[in-house]
């Protein structure tokens, strides 16, 4: 075993040979290339593979015949100089041949250029993606400075995701840009810093109403109370800034005095998932993740919604029940927009989690603080406002899609669920039907 440098191999005035192999894959072409490559003195500089449609492409990075590389004499083979390089060339070539692919060798001095300065990771979601969007988005990125460095498929249902790896340009600059292509076109993109930061994220708190769960909780109990349009009107009375948001949930609450304690189960089977709910949750949690939520509406629901997907964290508000009804009243600490950031806090201190690897995400103005103070805040189909304030925004109805932020691909969902034997799919409009009563 050879012991490690201690400073990385150069090899900016080494000669190297750029190997290019194209043609229709099968088992076996990457050792043939490679078992080829062994009979002369060479070292590999890098190595990329991509199959697509059946289709290889093989581009291997190797130190010229003869040249030395970083460690001199560790070759098998004796061809030195021009000469070496000429019988690669035809070797290589022949054996190309006899695979029926095309090979193409080009020579050059040195390793790849060096990534410039200010990586990030920039996700496109779209249905579908276009050319033109692509290419709107690729001129974007071109123009603040940045140079693409890598383009891979994440996933190609519910939705096309493409992740773009860039580098030379600052992950602000580039949301900034980005978000006006993303509206122009039709198309979602999320722009994350690179590093490792974005691998080392070990917490997921989500905001629960129109978020993890596809309704408003309140207006499920206001329909039950028929006060649904006397709720509406709090609300609306809310959104021009007349009640902040303590005042709004007295407000509301108070219409709900009287109501049968047995609604709250009739409310928790009302409650609908949103779509990519459970496969969010489920891949968060095998990839070691602790989840939670916060919510301004009720631990009622939240507290099944722990029980039913296994969260780590849940905290709500609690409506008040006495002799059977519902008194109008919550009790507790109000869990509003400093609520819900003071409970990321705690969740992360709980966990043993730095904030900077805390993930928050949520849909509204209350969820600010929290999206704010994470290490990672995705907007969920948020209003205007929370979409500009956060790091990230996602605007298609699949919550799933937030593991592409996270740079988990749809096939490796697909083969985790696999390997467990899991059944456990999402469906649209999905129903909590199993939350236990409190």
């Amino acid at each position: 075993m050879t012991t490690s440098p201690a400073t990385p191999p150069s090899y900016a005035d080494t000669p190297t040979l750029l190997v290019k192999i194209f043609g229709k894959d099968r088992p076996g072409i990457t050792a043939g290339l490679f078992d080829t490559l062994a009979a002369f003195t060479v070292e590999v500089v890098d190595i990329e593979q991509l199959v697509t449609r059946g289709r290889i492409t093989l581009c291997a990075l190797v130190t010229a015949p003869g040249s030395g590389g970083t460690a001199s004499g560790n070759g098998d083979g004796n061809c030195q100089g021009p000469a070496g390089e000429g019988e690669l060339r035809a070797t290589v070539h022949s054996w190309a041949e006899s695979m029926g692919l095309e090979a193409e060798i080009i020579s050059g001095v040195g390793d790849n250029r060096p990534r410039g300065t200010g990586r990030s990771h920039v996700t496109v979601l779209g249905q579908p993606l276009t050319a033109s969007s692509t290419a709107a988005i690729a001129a974007s990125i071109t123009a603040t400075g940045g140079n693409i460095d890598r383009i891979f498929r994440l996933a190609k249902y519910p939705v096309t995701a493409v992740e773009f790896d860039v580098s030379g340009t600052g992950t602000q600059t580039l949301r900034t840009s980005l978000a006006l292509e993303a509206a122009k076109h039709g198309v979602d993109i999320a722009v994350v810093a690179s590093g490792l930061q974005r691998r080392a994220q070990r917490l997921v708190v989500m905001d629960v109403d129109s978020t993890l769960i596809q309704d408003e909780v309140i207006e499920l109990f206001a329909a039950y109370a028929n006060c649904e349009e006397e709720v509406a009107e709090v609300t609306a009375r809310a959104m021009r800034g007349e009640l902040d948001f303590e005042q709004s949930l007295h407000a509301r609450v108070a219409l709900l005095e009287g109501l049968d304690a047995s609604v709250v189960d009739k409310v928790r089977k009302d409650v609908r998932l949103t779509p990519g709910a459970r496969t969010l949750v489920r891949t968060l949690k095998r990839l070691g993740y602790q989840v939670g939520v916060v919510s301004g509406g009720f631990t009622q629901i939240t507290d099944a919604l722990k029980v039913e997907l296994g969260l780590d964290f849940a905290a709500a508000n609690t409506l008040e029940v006495a002799d059977g009804k519902l008194t109008g009243r919550v009790t507790g600490d109000i869990v509003d927009r400093e609520g819900k950031t003071r409970l990321l806090r705690r969740f992360a201190s709980e966990a043993g989690v730095p904030l900077l690897q805390t993930v928050a995400i949520g849909d509204g103005a209350n969820d600010l603080g929290m999206l704010n103070a994470a290490g990672l805040g995705v907007a969920f189909n948020a209003k205007p406002v929370v979409r500009e304030a956060a790091h990230t925004a996602v605007n298609v109805p699949f919550l799933d899609t937030v593991l592409y932020l996270l740079g988990v691909t749809r096939e490796e969902v697909e083969a985790a669920d696999g390997s467990a034997g899991s059944d456990d799919h999402d469906t649209d409009g999905e129903r909590l039907l199993d939350a236990p009563a409190s």
